[in-house]
């Protein structure tokens, strides 16, 4: 059985001994290849052949390399045509790589052009997003390695701002049946080849779902009595097992920017979901900008300055004000703002921007690095074994903060093993 794990090839004692822990724990680790445009299949694959084998080499020659593949709904449907699939298995047995996770939640378009709320479309409302999503699991269950088990994140169901004049309730109804309707596929699979798929709902700002509290009454509300009939109803089980089954195939993707952005405490995250027996099925590591406002004017001059170079047209960047008696005000867009910043009376502002985890400071701005600290040190505690850098961002960084695409890659991998290893030493 392929036992999943990267290392980097002259790395510390104390990077081996966290390594071989992780071994121990079965942790898989990879970057999600959203970072490389292309919507068709031929793009997809064209990327993989030029990074993923490069990078294993420079990473983990010995060892197998995991991949965090990004399908577009295109490339999805023309991967399954003819004999396509069987050939990726072969390239991936012949270079020593395999896949446990799919990015499920840009349905198409997702570089070099407008994307911003289009991002959200089609919705969990929508026959398209159903389709796309069960092509992704007959995917990920023909990929998948024995003895792991593998999830596809997804969108929060929806974009909050959509329904700011209209209820709900229908929304949640809709996407309820047919998250269900993926798990039914789910069960299904794991009866017939005994892998264990997950779907991972990726709470994000603005989103339908978008921080702890969310998501617990989702599960509560929705998930669970109206799920738990819909999947008791077709499979003829009773509404208790359909509840069981549904806790084991729809988790959490705990994505460590969109958290931070919700002044959420990882910690206390962490804690409330096991406490609802809500689990989560992968961890994205990326880091968001966060800055501490000051009361003097040229100095909020300067961060306007400085944060206006991230205020850019191809996707959304949500900011969340914190004020000094802790709440919280939301902007849809880092774009509209920064008009505010001036007269603002709050603390601390974050954004929405995954900039590259290995930096904490950016002149006079920071990143929310220590909350992937934070998570790293919590691994152990809970059941998730599936960690992904998340960058997608890349192409549009100010380019004072751009490095090589490979090296930067290789440099995010570094930085959470060297931190990952630092633990295991304190």
């Amino acid at each position: 059985m392929i036992q999943g794990l990267v290392c980097v090839a002259a790395v510390s004692t104390a990077v081996n001994q966290y390594i071989r822990k992780m071994q121990l724990a079965n942790i898989h680790l990879t970057y999600c290849t959203n970072v490389h445009p292309g919507e068709s299949w031929r793009d997809v694959f064209a990327n993989l052949e030029k990074y993923i084998p490069e990078l294993k080499a420079r990473l983990a020659p010995d060892k197998p390399f995991g991949i965090g593949l990004r399908l577009s709904a295109q490339a999805a449907s023309e991967l399954l045509e003819n004999d396509r699939l069987a050939q990726f298995q072969a390239w991936l047995q012949q270079n020593d790589l395999y896949v446990f996770t799919l990015n499920g939640f840009p349905y198409g378009g997702f570089h070099h052009q407008v994307v911003k709320d289009k991002v959200y479309a089609p919705d969990w409302r929508s026959r398209d997003r159903l389709d796309y999503t069960l092509n992704l699991t007959q995917i990920l269950a023909a990929l998948l390695p024995a003895g792991i088990d593998g999830g596809i994140s997804t969108l929060p169901l929806s974009y909050k701002p959509w329904f700011a004049q209209l209820s709900t309730d229908d929304a949640f109804k809709t996407a309820t049946r047919n998250v269900a309707a993926i798990a039914a596929e789910m069960i299904r699979i794991r009866e017939q080849t005994g892998k264990l798929l997950h779907l991972d709902l990726e709470p994000e700002p603005d989103g339908l779902i978008e921080n702890t509290t969310e998501v617990i009454d989702f599960f509560d509300s929705w998930l669970l009595p109206i799920g738990g009939r819909y999947l008791a109803e077709i499979l003829e089980i009773s509404q208790t097992v359909a509840e069981i089954l549904l806790r084991e195939h729809i988790r959490i993707c705990y994505d460590t920017c969109h958290f931070a952005v919700e002044f959420e405490d990882p910690k206390s995250a962490f804690t409330r979901l096991q406490t609802a027996g809500i689990s989560i099925g992968k961890i994205q590591i990326s880091a968001a900008i966060r800055v501490t406002l000051p009361d003097e004017v040229t100095q909020r001059q300067a961060i306007g300055d400085k944060l206006s170079s991230f205020a850019e047209s191809t996707y959304l960047h949500q900011v969340i004000a914190r004020s000094h008696d802790g709440t919280l005000h939301h902007y849809s867009d880092l774009s509209t703002a920064l008009p505010h910043l001036a007269q603002s009376t709050a603390q601390e502002w974050r954004t929405h921007f995954h900039v590259p985890i290995f930096i904490h400071d950016y002149q006079t701005l920071q990143s929310t690095q220590n909350d992937i600290v934070a998570v790293l040190n919590l691994l152990g505690k809970q059941q998730c074994h599936h960690l992904e850098i998340e960058t997608y961002t890349w192409d549009i960084l100010p380019p004072a903060m751009k490095l090589d695409l490979l090296a930067s890659i290789q440099r995010e991998y570094e930085w959470i093993l060297q931190h990952l290893a630092t633990e295991v030493t304190a």
